[in-house]
């Protein structure tokens, strides 16, 4: 109708129009997590995306899933050479033998973290002292592909012995789980996602 005006919310551009983007940037990216199973399923496949596209791992989450038995560490951590021989001859994941191993190693340095001290979630959060950086692009090109807070954070968990963590994709787990939040100023979920961060408490206090 003339003069009705438009319902549509601003998003960031990067997810465009396919809907699976747009679900996931709505409902997910760039909210405060806490929970050290969803925190140890994001560091893995922000690491299996490497060199892919965001919308290719989105697909396959499912298949993440079920191949690497929901991401239990403590199972992973127990993998054998046939382990990852099947899962590189399945389509349901990124077949790359590398990233594959890279869940096992990731799994057992995710023990060792927790064994000794902090666990995985108090861990991350620690880098930015449990509050996330709130930050205020204009411009979708004027986001970092990395930082020196992501710098630190791939040194420190190489450190620890973990795999697939370079600082961009450091950076990339970053925005996705909150730590960082990178909508634009211009977005509908820019203010959502900053008072989520405003009502986390302490170090680790992300909201899951």
């Amino acid at each position: 109708m003339p003069g009705k005006e438009s319902t549509e919310k601003t998003r960031c551009s990067w997810c465009g129009e396919h809907a699976d983007y747009r679900a996931y940037h709505d409902e997910e990216w760039g909210v405060p997590v806490a929970d050290e199973d969803r925190l140890f399923e994001f560091l893995i496949l922000e690491g299996a995306q490497a060199g892919l596209s965001w919308l290719t791992i989105l697909r396959k989450r499912e298949g993440y899933r079920r191949v690497f038995e929901g991401f239990d560490r403590e199972r992973l951590a127990r993998w054998t050479e046939a382990d990852l021989a099947y899962a590189a001859e399945t389509t349901d994941i990124v077949r790359n033998r590398l990233k594959i191993k890279a869940v096992v190693t990731n799994a057992r340095a995710a023990i060792a973290l927790a064994e000794s001290g902090p666990g995985l979630s108090p861990f991350l959060w620690s880098f930015v002292d449990g509050r996330p950086v709130q930050n205020h692009w204009q411009r979708h090109e004027d986001v970092p592909a990395e930082t020196p807070l992501s710098q630190q954070l791939s040194r420190e968990l190489k450190r620890r012995g973990f795999a697939f963590v370079g600082p961009t994709i450091c950076y990339a787990f970053m925005q996705a789980v909150g730590i960082v939040n990178d909508h634009l100023v211009d977005c509908f979920r820019h203010e959502d996602c900053r008072r989520l961060g405003a009502s986390s408490t302490g170090p680790g206090g992300g909201r899951s």
